[in-house]
Order: C-alpha cells, then sequence, then structure tokens
C-alpha cells in the first residue's frame, strides 16, 4: 500500500491505568515482544503462530535496527511491553529513496483502543522521516476491519498494487493427478 506520509505528532492518549511510555525495543523484551506477535498472528489467517520463529525473526529484525535498516518501537507501562510496531526500509525505485515497511503493529487485546497504536506510529514515522524514508507503506489483513479502520484515521490509504508471495508454508504441493513440470527459471530482467 502506497500511504502518504504521517506527520509525527503526539496525540492525546485516552486515559488508562498507568503512565505510558514509548520507546526503542531491546533485546530483553523479546518474550513480551514473541507474545504480542502471537496475538497479532491469532486474527491475520496468513501467518501460523510459530514462537520460536517469531523470536528469531525478530532477532534478525534487532540486527537490521543496529545497522540502521529497521527501528522496532515499543509502549510500555508499568514495566512491561504493551505494544509494538516495526519499520523496516527497502530501496524504492520509484521514489529513487528509501522506503519503509510497517509491519507488526499490535496492542496488547486489552488495551487497544486507547490511543497506544496512535503513539506507536507516530514513533515510527518520526524514525522514518529523521532517517531519510521517502515514504511508508503497509499490508494489513483485508478481514481486519479494526485495522485498516485505524490505519485510513491516519491517512493510509489503498492502492491498485496487490501483495503476491511464494514459499508460503500453506501452499499445497503437486498432486500426482496435477502438473510435475519442472518449474521454468526465471527471465532475466536486465
Amino acid at each position: 500500500m502506497q500511504p502518504t506520509m504521517l506527520s509525527h505528532t503526539s496525540p492525546a492518549l485516552a486515559p488508562h491505568p498507568a503512565p505510558l511510555k514509548i520507546r526503542p525495543a531491546r533485546v530483553t523484551d523479546l518474550p513480551a515482544l514473541v507474545d504480542l506477535l502471537c496475538q497479532l498472528f491469532s486474527i491475520e489467517t496468513d501467518f501460523a503462530i510459530r514462537p520460536d520463529r517469531h523470536a528469531r525473526g525478530l532477532r534478525l529484525l534487532l540486527g537490521a535496527v543496529r545497522r540502521g535498516r529497521a527501528y522496532v518501537a515499543v509502549a510500555e507501562s508499568q514495566g512491561q511491553v504493551i505494544g509494538m510496531a516495526t519499520v523496516q526500509t527497502v530501496v524504492s525505485t520509484a521514489e529513487g529513496a528509501r522506503s519503509g515497511w510497517i509491519e507488526d503493529v499490535v496492542i496488547r487485546e486489552d488495551l487497544r483502543g486507547a490511543g497506544i497504536g496512535r503513539l506507536l506510529m507516530a514513533d515510527i514515522t518520526h524514525w522514518a522521516q529523521t532517517n531519510g524514508v521517502a515514504r511508508l507503506q503497509l499490508l494489513a489483513d483485508r478481514r481486519n476491519r479494526p485495522a485498516l479502520a485505524f490505519y485510513g484515521r491516519l491517512a493510509f490509504q489503498a492502492t491498485n498494487m496487490i501483495c503476491l508471495r511464494a514459499g508460503h508454508p500453506r501452499t499445497p504441493r503437486p498432486t500426482g493427478s496435477e502438473s510435475t513440470e519442472k518449474p521454468r527459471k526465471p527471465r532475466e530482467a536486465l
């Protein structure tokens, strides 16, 4: 999706039980981040809940953070991580600059709707703006209406692009009745 760039503002947070801090993730946050991803993937049917893989992915992402290619923001309240959002950069030939992919925006279920997601999005948008990212985009589960409404309120807009992928773990394998033709080698683009 090709959203408009969000401005960095700090909207008022709806009342909730304790002070809230938005900060960069630390390695010590991994167990809480894995728990949040399990909550997210329980509603995103394209993904399976696999805590060991989620932890491995988060470690890779934190490595990208150290190299300046990504950012992981967490929301913390009373010493507990209660929300997260991530952004990773790629080079956009259309923009002639870095572009940011937002992923893993999730708030602990009992605290959703309190403005925490908006604060996390403002934080990763600020990171993107200060790190030369020309455009932010994200993918969202088309059945997750609350998430789609949330992104719409933040000025994200649907585009004509669609997501395609290969190697999905649930991709059916050909059976005896289907073609067993070897896959063709892709042609070089250049």
